[in-house]
């Protein structure tokens, strides 16, 4: 038998079919242009969706952080008959600063280094001591955040208000304060503060009507220190608190309407505040 199919050739397209065929398969302007806004809207609807779920996280890790400091807390209180750590140990350790405040004492309970055993250009800046949502803004500071490490926890200050520290506004009688360190003696847990999300952009400071160029250097501090960096819902801005009882809060602001200011003496809160002053 011939080998017919070797010899069989296929028939031409008719030109008209052909072009027909080419013209179907390509987009017209604005076939093309109603793709583009259609991906546009898509993208519209579903970068906010991510940005919160990124924020959502950032939020989870932060309180998952603060709840492991408060175990490190009540922890060491257990072990040192019912006292907190100090602040910062500036005044308590013949001027060696850090060797009995809590950025010292706590890390290792938790399995973390001292904050003094990093050495100065090594100071973390992200880490155990940062919430993930906490960035430095700006380059209005009076140190470098980036080199020498900060804090985006805080201590409440008032805490440890004593003779040796900053007087609260309208003390009379100077700093004749006592230590405020002892857990026994704290009348309302569940309002006092204890840690919280300290500010880390210097022009927000004093409830975002101030410059703070310390933002972010201390391990202890006061209202003015509290940061809007959480997004919460409908896009409002707070921070989160843990409490003496060891319970977490966001909060927009823990700004009083009634306080100052520009007033320089206002540096800690009125001594009968009951968010700050344990013994209220």
């Amino acid at each position: 038998m011939p080998n017919t199919l070797k010899n069989y050739k296929l028939p031409k397209t008719p030109k008209k079919y052909s072009a027909a065929f080419t013209r179907s398969q390509a987009f017209s302007l604005v076939e093309v242009l109603v793709v583009i806004s259609i991906i546009s809207l898509l993208l519209s609807i579903l970068l906010p969706v991510t940005n919160r779920v990124r924020e959502t996280a950032r939020q989870t890790i932060c309180q998952s952080q603060l709840r492991q400091w408060a175990l490190a807390f009540e922890g060491y209180a257990m072990q040192n008959n019912n006292f907190y750590p100090h602040i910062d140990g500036l005044d308590y350790n013949d001027g060696n600063a850090d060797n009995f405040g809590w950025v010292d004492v706590l890390p290792p309970i938790l399995g973390h280094k001292r904050w003094r055993d990093y050495k100065i250009w090594e100071k973390p800046t992200k880490g155990f001591f940062q919430c993930p949502a906490a960035k430095p803004r700006g380059s209005g500071y009076g140190y470098n955040p980036d080199r020498n490490g900060y804090f985006s926890y805080a201590m409440n200050s008032c805490l440890e208000l004593d003779n040796s520290c900053w007087p609260p506004y309208g003390q009379p009688g100077g700093n004749n304060m006592p230590s405020f360190l002892n857990v026994n003696l704290i009348k309302q847990p569940v309002r006092v503060i204890l840690l919280f999300d300290q500010l880390l952009d210097p022009s927000k400071g004093f409830g975002g009507f101030a410059v703070n160029l310390s933002a972010g250097e201390h391990c202890g501090a006061y209202p003015r220190d509290f940061s809007a960096r959480h997004f919460k819902k409908r896009g409002s801005l707070g921070g989160l608190i843990l409490f003496c009882d060891y319970h977490i809060e966001w909060k927009e602001t823990v700004w009083k309407a009634n306080w100052p200011i520009d007033d320089p003496k206002f540096q800690a809160p009125p001594r009968d505040d009951p968010d700050w002053y344990p013994y209220q």
